[in-house]
Formats: C-alpha cells, sequence, structure tokens
C-alpha cells in the first residue's frame, strides 16, 4: 500500500489545521445540465450521462493520494467517461494529500474533486469548512443500488450524503503458504477455534506458526490496531464495535478488555510467536512490510494483513491458492455475530456542482466505472464494494477473492475503527499504547490510558 504511516500521519495535522469557514453545504438535488447533446448518446455505456448534455471542452480536476504506478490504471479508467460526455478529466496525485487538501480548501483554490481515504477527515471538512457540496440525485441512487448501507454511511455526515465509495481493501486475511499447507497436510481453517488448534499442532511439530511486525517509523503500533478492530467484530459484535469506535462506552470496557486479551492469545503468545524473527518483543521493531516474509522460508505459517500486502511479497512470488502464498479469511470466532469483514477504503467528495463535476462524480459511482476500473488494472491491489463489480473483470486472485468477501450478503463489514476515531487516538495514542502493550504492558493499563486520551 501506499505509506499508511504518511497518510494517517498527515491527517492528524490536517485535522487540528482546520477552522471554521462557516458555509452552509449545499443540499442535494437534480443533477445540473450544460444543455445539448451528449456525444455518446445512443450509447449504452453512456446512458447515465446524457442527463448532463454536451461537456465538451469542460475539464474536471481531481486531487488524490493514489500516485504512480496505480494512478495509471485510474487514468485509464476515464476514457469511457471522456468519450461520453466530451469533458476531460485532470488528475493530480500527491503524497502529501491530506495536508495539502486543507490548504488548498482554506486559500479557495479546491479540487473539482478529491479522493478522501478517511471518513472522519470527510466530516470534518463537510462540518468545519462547508466547502464540500452534497451528492446529487445520480451519485444518491447509484450507492443505494450498488452499495451496502454501511458504505453509504461511511459517506454519509449529518444525515446527508456527501461522499460515494470508491476503492476498498480487505483487512481481514491471514496470509499463508499453500504449498507448505500441502505438504503438511494442514487444512485452511473455517473456525478461530480450528485456527487455534491448527496453531498449536504447528506449534508441537517445532515451528513458530505465527509471524509478525508492527514498525513503521512514527506510525509503529498501527498492524495491532487492526488485530484489535478485527477480534472487536467478532468478540462483541458490530453494534459493540460502533460503540466503541463512537466512545459511546469507554475505551477499557469489558468488551475491549476481552478482544485486546484474546488478541494477546496470539500475539503475546512465547509458542506462537515469533517464527523466523525472534521473541515476542521483536514484533515491535519488526518493519510491519517484513513480518509476513519467513513464510517463504517455511520459517513461520501465518501472518494476518489486509489484501494490499500483496504487494510486500518480492518479485517472483506467486499469489495465488496454489502457489506460493496466498491469504484465506480470519475466521468468526462464533455464530452470534455473522462473519465480520474489516476495511478500507476512499471516497469521492466534490467542492463544485458544475454538470461536468456532479457528472464524473456519477460515473465513478456506477457499475460501468467499477468494470472499466478492474480491466484497467493489471496487476493486483484494487478493488471495490461496488456490487455490481465482475470478479472475473479481476486480475488478481487476491483481488478476486477480497470482492467476493465484500459482496458476500452474509458479511458484516466495518470501516477501519481508527480511521474513524479522533486523530488523536486513532492515529496517536492507540499506537504508542499498542506498542507499549506487545512489549510488555498489560491490558488493564493499556486501555485505561487510551481512555484518558480520548479529547474532552
Amino acid at each position: 500500500m501506499r505509506s499508511r504511516r504518511t497518510r494517517l500521519g498527515v491527517a492528524t495535522v490536517a485535522v487540528a489545521g482546520l477552522v471554521l469557514a462557516g458555509c452552509a453545504a449545499e443540499e442535494s438535488g437534480e443533477p445540473q445540465t450544460a444543455g445539448g447533446e451528449a456525444p455518446g448518446a445512443g450509447q449504452p455505456e453512456c446512458e447515465q450521462l446524457e442527463q448532463f448534455g454536451d461537456l465538451s471542452g469542460r475539464s474536471v480536476s481531481v486531487y488524490t493520494s493514489i500516485i504512480e504506478p496505480e494512478s495509471d490504471a485510474h487514468k485509464a479508467s476515464y476514457e469511457v467517461f471522456e468519450e461520453c460526455t466530451g469533458a476531460t478529466v485532470e488528475y493530480e496525485g500527491s503524497s502529501e494529500f491530506e495536508a495539502q487538501l486543507v490548504v488548498r480548501v482554506q486559500g479557495g483554490n479546491a479540487p473539482d474533486i478529491a479522493y478522501i481515504p478517511q471518513p472522519g477527515l470527510l466530516a470534518t471538512l463537510v462540518r468545519d469548512t462547508g466547502e464540500i457540496v452534497a451528492a446529487p440525485d445520480p451519485v444518491s441512487d447509484n450507492v443505494d443500488e450498488f452499495f451496502g448501507e454501511d458504505w453509504r454511511l461511511y459517506g454519509t455526515v449529518d444525515d446527508t450524503l456527501y461522499a460515494a465509495p470508491l476503492g476498498a481493501n480487505v483487512k481481514s486475511f491471514v496470509w499463508y503458504s499453500p504449498k507448505k499447507f500441502q505438504q503438511e497436510g494442514w487444512e485452511v481453517p473455517e473456525t478461530w477455534d480450528d485456527m487455534i488448534a491448527l496453531s498449536d499442532q504447528i506449534a508441537q511439530s517445532g515451528m513458530k506458526p505465527w509471524c509478525a511486525g508492527i514498525e513503521s517509523g512514527d506510525a509503529t503500533g498501527w498492524p495491532t490496531t487492526d488485530w484489535l478492530e478485527d477480534v472487536m467484530l467478532r468478540t462483541a459484535g458490530a453494534d459493540t464495535y460502533d460503540q466503541w469506535v463512537n466512545h459511546e462506552i469507554p475505551f477499557d470496557d469489558p468488551a475491549v478488555v476481552e478482544a485486546l486479551d484474546q488478541v494477546g492469545e496470539i500475539l503475546k503468545n512465547p509458542d506462537y510467536v515469533n517464527g523466523g524473527i525472534g521473541d515476542v518483543k521483536s514484533i515491535a521493531t519488526t518493519a510491519f512490510q517484513e513480518g509476513g516474509l519467513p513464510i517463504l522460508d517455511n520459517e513461520c505459517a501465518l501472518h494476518r494483513q489486509a489484501s494490499f500486502y500483496a504487494a510486500q511479497w518480492p518479485e517472483g512470488t506467486e499469489v495465488a491458492e496454489n502457489g506460493d502464498v496466498f491469504a484465506f479469511y480470519l475466521p468468526p470466532i462464533g455464530e452470534e455475530f455473522g462473519n465480520p469483514v474489516l476495511g478500507g477504503g476512499e471516497f469521492v467528495a466534490a467542492f463544485s456542482d458544475e454538470p461536468e463535476v456532479q457528472a464524473f462524480q456519477t460515473y465513478l459511482s456506477s457499475d460501468i466505472w467499477a468494470n472499466e476500473k478492474a480491466k484497467a488494472t493489471p496487476g493486483s491491489g484494487w478493488v471495490s464494494a461496488n456490487t455490481a463489480l465482475e470478479i472475473s473483470n479481476l486480475n488478481s486472485p487476491i483481488d478476486q477473492l477480497s470482492a467476493e468477501i465484500l459482496q458476500d450478503p452474509e458479511a458484516v463489514f466495518r470501516f477501519d475503527g481508527s480511521d474513524l476515531m479522533p486523530a488523536a487516538v486513532g492515529s496517536g495514542s492507540m499506537w504508542t499504547e499498542m506498542t507499549k502493550w506487545i512489549t510488555g504492558q498489560d491490558t488493564e493499563t493499556t486501555l485505561a490510558n487510551l481512555e484518558s486520551s480520548w479529547p474532552s
């Protein structure tokens, strides 16, 4: 993935630097039109865009944190839009996106469109600047048709939809070696108990079953927040998870204590970790990018990380169900809370209601774009929660598996909790306290410290 450390670290600055602009957000409504007949009128793929008229000579500026080489596929996916409408898209990617977006908005130089990865930042921009325009009706209709209600809520602020979902990732994965599993006769576990039984079996063979790394510079500790969030969904359920993220229950609620202790049964178990690397404390000093690599040398067997970890394997590694590495769904702990899925994604926010901007928003929220983007992405690392995405259009097996999980009607999806929390906790105290926890601090002290760090 692009540097999570950079993205979240900068977001902290961005949120802290916002000031009130005092402008009320516009309400959603009928789409704007430029008049005339759209250049692509009559073509099936242009049907949704005809209502915006002839947009020839107009342009849409897009500002995003998605940079090369991932940006190439995004630009290629805009060709249908440009042919249908006559408008052009001016793409600008920046690794300083979150901080620079706020500067540009405050300076009256906002882009037409911004891809915002954090719902918390989206809400802050809506409430504190008033510059983000509510999504027009065609976008709202597409979100209702192609996305689950939870994804609509992530782009909604104070009951108004502002931003449709764009890309997504799945974090509830455990990476493993299919070849090693086949050699040893190990089965991919379907329940948490099966996974623990497999861990015990591997440990008894002399191999440390799990390997992990949480070092990430200023953001050291973030992988443990994902662990806690994933287990919290499985032990306490989505409703309690939502209460925790919104601070409707204290950070050291018994439900959180139980979840973190459950994480500790793996990550702080000297019989389980840290295969190929060292003892439990070595997790804190191992770069997250390298945490799963011992799987390739048969020095560990299991590594929990997101779908984007596919990009961390060395060149030439076959990522496939029967290849060198692949991933399975982190199993549920019980039947009570279904099949929880933890993940993340980006959302399309607009700072203009010009017809070419609304047309582009509509295109990005459609089934047409989701499939054009899949076909334009030759490697791995992109998926969407759009339920009309044809999985066969995705080129990578791990992306196909991610899409299947996101489209599973039985799955209970929740967004990365720390990305939703106030930055002082989600990308601040939570990282440092979880690092202290992995190096020896007890659960009660860790969660009590986090509770006291929540902004009043």
